[in-house]
């Protein structure tokens, strides 16, 4: 798709030539056009069901050198918009599955479009936190600055749905569902020597006094999985379908970007503070199993990886994985080679573990470049194939868009059908 040399999408087309013959009121017409339905503009592609042509749009009110599309739609990940003739208008054309959902951001072009080294994690946030949203595009993901986070800052990106995208039926709070409670404690770890914050989801008539106890589950990044991605209203709707059994849910904080990038990537002390400290301090106060096949850990990108590495060492706590999007391309910290906790389970003895992992099908491309590891879809595909190998009980599932919570807000009740399902119980 060539948009250097004139638009490729067919209203795009239609206009420019428009604008060559000096039909009056054209752009003017367009723009109102653009205000009305919003942005991206969704273009069918004559005897292609499967795909669809996508055009980002910006409307220039000051000298820019230029505008960039920030998506994982392309091979490129950033991608210079073209200006059509000498008006405002910018313009990016690509295709894309119609299933697919994403979002993305646009950014004031640059020369160094170059992805960020991976150790500089610094540089993605701060690139990150300058990018802007479409401000055609009425929907958005938002992103709240944490106030206890001093790394933290709003960001707020748009989103593409395309018309065959996947409903996600479980979201939103249904009106006649028992809602559960969710509450916020604060532990203090000595062997991290941290204190964070942890919220506890209990079900509707949780009863400590039940006969049995309750299923526990436990996600990473918890202020994401309680707010981004709506745990809590997908566990109420899940339990009153009577599609799995009512559960106790605990969210762990993840302080900030640099303390999670070390807590979560491979790190032995974190697995030591879930075995003594956090899931003792659940089942003192909260009347949850000791069995493992009842317990679930879970996360996503490297909380997925912190998941499954979790349940490696920790086997006779954790039987249950729940990754999304999971981070299995890292190696050790400074140390040499990608995959490590791949290796490790192709290099050891089958345990007693189910994997629930999901990742996007464009997660073949990143802002971040990590040397030369695989990409995060790979390292799904070689993670999938090790655990398979070893006879490990594992559904996958690959979903059309990115690394993208809100593509994984619909999954995550994939995982939680898979683990949890109510008729295996």
């Amino acid at each position: 798709m060539a948009d250097s040399d004139g638009p490729s999408s067919p209203r795009l087309m239609l206009l420019q030539k428009e604008l060559e013959s000096g039909y009056p009121g054209a752009l003017k017409n367009f723009w109102e056009e653009i205000a009305a339905n919003g942005t991206p503009l969704i273009e069918p592609i004559d005897d292609d069901s499967e795909q669809s042509l996508v055009t980002f749009l910006w409307q220039a009110k000051d000298e820019l050198p230029g505008i960039s599309v920030v998506s994982l739609l392309t091979d490129q990940v950033v991608n210079k918009m073209t200006r059509m003739l000498e008006t405002d208008l910018w313009y990016f054309t690509c295709q894309a599955r119609s299933d697919l959902r994403l979002t993305y951001q646009l950014e004031p072009y640059r020369p160094d479009d170059e992805p960020v080294d991976g150790d500089d994690y610094a540089a993605l946030i701060a690139r990150f936190s300058k990018m802007k949203e479409d401000s055609f595009n009425p929907r958005t993901f938002v992103f709240e600055k944490d106030e206890e986070d001093p790394e933290s800052f709003e960001l707020v990106r748009s989103v593409i749905e395309l018309p065959q995208a996947p409903v996600q039926p479980w979201i939103e709070q249904r009106e006649g569902v028992p809602r559960g409670k969710v509450e916020q404690y604060r532990l203090r770890s000595e062997i991290l020597n941290n204190q964070r914050r942890v919220w506890v989801y209990t079900p509707p008539d949780y009863a400590s006094t039940r006969s049995e106890p309750y299923t526990l589950l436990v996600l990473f990044d918890g202020r994401a999985y309680v707010n981004h991605v709506p745990t809590p209203t997908i566990l109420d709707n899940l339990i009153d379908a009577g599609l799995i059994q009512p559960v106790v849910a605990v969210f762990p904080d993840s302080l900030s970007s640099s303390i999670r990038l070390q807590e979560l990537v491979l790190h032995p002390p974190f697995n030591e503070f879930l075995a003594k400290e956090l899931i003792p301090w659940i089942q003192s106060n909260f009347h949850v199993t000791d069995n493992p096949q009842k317990m679930v850990i879970g996360g996503a990108s490297a909380g997925g990886l912190a998941a499954a590495y979790a349940a490696m060492e920790l086997p006779d706590i954790f039987g249950n994985v729940l990754s999304q999007s999971g981070a299995f391309r890292f190696g050790l910290p400074r140390e040499e080679g990608h995959e490590w906790l791949t290796r490790q389970f192709a290099a050891t003895e089958k345990l007693p573990l189910k994997f629930y992992l999901d990742a996007g099908s464009l997660e073949t491309k990143s802002l971040r470049q990590i040397g030369d590891a695989p990409s995060l879809l790979e390292s799904n595909h070689n993670f999938r194939k090790v655990l398979e190998e070893k006879g490990y009980d594992v559904h996958y599932h690959e979903f059309s868009g990115g690394h993208d919570y809100i593509s994984w807000r619909g999954t995550l009740s994939d995982g939680l059908l898979y683990l949890l399902d109510s008729a295996s119980q």
